[in-house]
């Protein structure tokens, strides 16, 4: 799969506003996205140290899944150590450039990417899911395993699955709590390019035999799994910038 950068990455906070200042406008949240895509790709990122972003070894994994079997259809992993600090509100600077190496390893372009991490839903209206989805040109949505920006009523959001309740911040709708198990922890998605909410929130349901959509639940495992790899090569004396498939 290519993808074309066409400007260098930020190394520094400022520079990193500026661009999401310059990109934010390209994002397209009208859609309406595809009604019936056939290859649905998830995207992770795994750090190293806490887990929690801190760690400057970063593993990304793609999972392309075919939304008929809901089986994989491909996978590719990169790794290598971010250079852009550890900023809250600006991970997508920590995460993007592995995840677009990942991409360039596919050999099938998927029809939608869904990002663990948020699009719309984020406190400068440009999270990791608008960023990717402008870049790459493909409609893209975050479902995320927890909220970032906006809250809901939790009366609002039934029990059964298939409930949803809008998040709103600042009066604005940026996405939604989805519930895709009876009595399960919601999932929170938000649209990042190209694809409406009502279209992105169906495609996640339909994916999701677990909490998380079969894509995202792949891309999970194995981005832990790429960042295993990486920490042992790394203890063999072996570089991590290094992308597989």
């Amino acid at each position: 799969m290519r993808i074309d950068v066409p400007y260098a990455w930020p190394t520094g906070r400022e520079e990193a506003l500026a661009l999401q200042d310059r990109l934010r406008p390209l994002a397209d949240h009208r859609g309406p996205g595809p009604s019936r895509p056939r290859h649905v790709a998830g995207l992770d990122v795994a750090y190293a140290g806490d887990g929690r972003g801190t760690g400057d070894l970063v593993a990304a994994a793609v999972v392309v899944v075919d939304t008929a079997t809901l089986e994989v259809v491909e996978r590719a992993t990169a790794t290598a150590r971010t250079t852009f600090p550890y900023i809250p509100g600006l991970f997508a600077f920590r995460e993007v450039p592995v995840l677009v190496e990942a991409l360039r390893a596919l050999r099938v372009t998927p029809d939608l990417l869904l990002c663990d991490g948020h699009g719309l839903a984020h406190p400068r209206r440009f999270g990791l899911a608008c960023h990717l989805g402008v870049l790459t040109g493909l409609p893209t949505a975050g479902v995320a395993k927890t909220p970032f920006t906006g809250g809901y009523g939790p009366a609002a959001l039934g029990s059964h699955r298939g409930a949803y309740a809008d998040l709103t911040d600042g009066g604005e709708t940026v996405g939604r709590a989805l519930r895709t198990q009876d009595g399960v922890k919601p999932v929170y998605v938000s649209t990042g390019h190209l694809v409406d909410l009502p279209t992105v929130t169906a495609h996640v349901l339909s994916m999701a035999r677990y909490r998380l959509p079969e894509t995202t639940r792949q891309a999970d495992r194995l981005s832990r799994d790429a960042l295993a790899a990486a920490v042992a090569a790394e203890g063999a004396g072996r570089p991590a910038d290094t992308v597989g498939g």
